[in-house]
């Protein structure tokens, strides 16, 4: 099951939601056919695609 929170810049996550993050920490991830494992070149992909998205979105913002 997929939460989603969305906080202000200035707002502080609550206790509750503190919880269940440190329980999501903790369950192990499983893997299927929608979301398989990535291998190595996929997760090196994945990190120059994020890098490259959080560049653009701070320029956009400055």
């Amino acid at each position: 099951m997929i939460r989603t929170a969305t906080l202000d810049r200035n707002q502080k996550p609550t206790e509750e939601q503190i919880q269940q993050i440190r329980e999501a920490a903790n369950k192990e991830i499983i893997f299927d056919e929608d979301s398989p494992e990535l291998t190595p070149d996929m997760e090196k992909a994945f990190r120059l695609a994020a890098k490259k998205r959080n560049r653009q979105m701070k320029m956009n913002i400055s």
